[in-house]
């Protein structure tokens, strides 16, 4: 009898293990731009803002709507846009408005009346957040291995133009735009510039901060070295970009500590994919990584990769992962830095907050931790 029931306990739970639902969205009408087409974009399909599988349908009227089948119960945030993130939904006002959040746990139907457009408010700028630590190094940095240009920026200390002769660590971190200015920044910064100011004068370590501004509608090839639904990876020559291009000209034009041990590489999302990657086919460039919320739902070959390199030095990694983001981030998380354990070389933290989103607010707010544990 307890056999019995033992058995059908563990049918129950596979069976609910493997339950998923049908979720609707529908947009019963816009303020403005009733016309143009409208994407759903959230932590389902990692935030891209023209995912044509999410683009949504007529629906009789003014409604427009799309029918995602097959969601995992779970957490789920997300918003409209018509097809970049300078046209995201906005407050009646013009102002930024929270994340839709859904809890999925049955088939659900949600309706929304979408009250203003951001490019709709044109005239309302965001406030420049820049320290003045902070520059623009060059608006149009060539990448010779995609054949394209990149908006650069720079974050020097402020012992940098103090002192002489003095040689610093380097931080490179993705999606550069989210990094020290709210004016440059979708969805809020990370404040990496106060946050440096203010540990430079309790832990007495600075780091230069090169921040690499995404490839907006390529960012999701860019920062994926496989080919995926998204398009055909670009990730291989982009860190070939980073390692071969950017690095040694950083290197040449300002005073740095170019051996692995002082160079470090970090980034969130797809930016914490090719932040790994990066370290794993330059583990002689890049010492320290720092993988914040990594998607590897989306780019489940990592694991692959992490399985068949070999590393001579003593690679650092620092993960972060929020139990808010989506149901799968941190058990996906934990599977990479179990692996990464089987080796014999690696110095590795791991740290999960249970009420962190998918969001550069959250980021911003461990991103110290992670400095901390940099240069310690």
């Amino acid at each position: 009898m307890k056999k019995t029931l033992l058995s059908l306990t563990f049918i129950f739970l596979s069976v609910a293990a493997f339950t998923q639902y049908t979720v609707r969205l529908v947009v019963t009408n816009s303020a403005t731009k009733k016309l143009e087409d409208i994407y759903a974009t959230g932590t389902f399909n990692n935030w891209n803002p023209n995912d044509a599988g999410y683009k949504l349908k007529p629906f009789g009227g003014t409604r427009k709507a799309i029918v995602l089948k097959n969601v995992a119960p779970g957490h789920y945030e997300f918003k409209f846009t018509r097809g970049s993130f300078e046209k995201v939904e906005t407050a009646a006002n013009g102002t930024e408005i929270d994340n839709h959040i859904i809890e999925v746990s049955a088939d659900t139907t949600m309706e929304f009346f979408i009250k203003g457009w951001k490019d709709d408010y044109p005239d309302k700028v965001k406030p420049f957040t820049a320290t003045e630590q902070v520059s623009l190094m060059d608006s149009a940095f060539f990448i010779p291995q995609l054949n394209r240009t990149r908006k650069i920026w720079i974050y020097l200390p402020k012992s940098y133009n103090q002192t002489k002769g003095k040689a610093y660590p380097v931080l490179y971190m993705q999606d550069g735009q989210n990094l020290f200015n709210e004016r440059t920044a979708a969805f809020g910064e990370w404040g990496i510039d106060e946050c440096l100011d203010s540990l430079s004068n309790v832990l007495h370590k600075e780091c230069i901060v090169i921040g690499i501004e995404n490839g907006g509608d390529k960012r999701m090839t860019e920062y994926n070295p496989f080919d995926s639904k998204y398009g055909k990876g670009e990730g291989a020559q982009y860190v070939d970009f980073l390692a071969q291009t950017l690095k040694p000209y950083i290197d040449k034009q300002y005073r740095t500590l170019k051996d692995p041990a002082h160079t470090y590489i970090a980034g969130s999302s797809m930016g914490a994919i090719i932040s790994l990657y990066a370290m794993l086919k330059y583990s002689n460039v890049f010492g320290a990584v720092g993988v914040f919320s990594p998607s590897f739902q989306v780019v489940p070959q990592m694991y692959d990769e992490v399985q068949k390199t070999k590393w001579t030095t003593n690679p650092r990694f620092f993960f972060y992962a929020g139990n808010k983001e989506s149901e799968t981030m941190v058990n996906d998380m934990k599977k990479m830095t179990d692996l990464i354990s089987t080796k014999s070389k690696y110095d590795i933290r791991e740290v999960t907050f249970p009420l962190g989103q998918h969001n550069e607010e959250t980021w911003r707010r461990y991103f110290p931790e992670f400095y901390r544990w940099l240069v310690r």
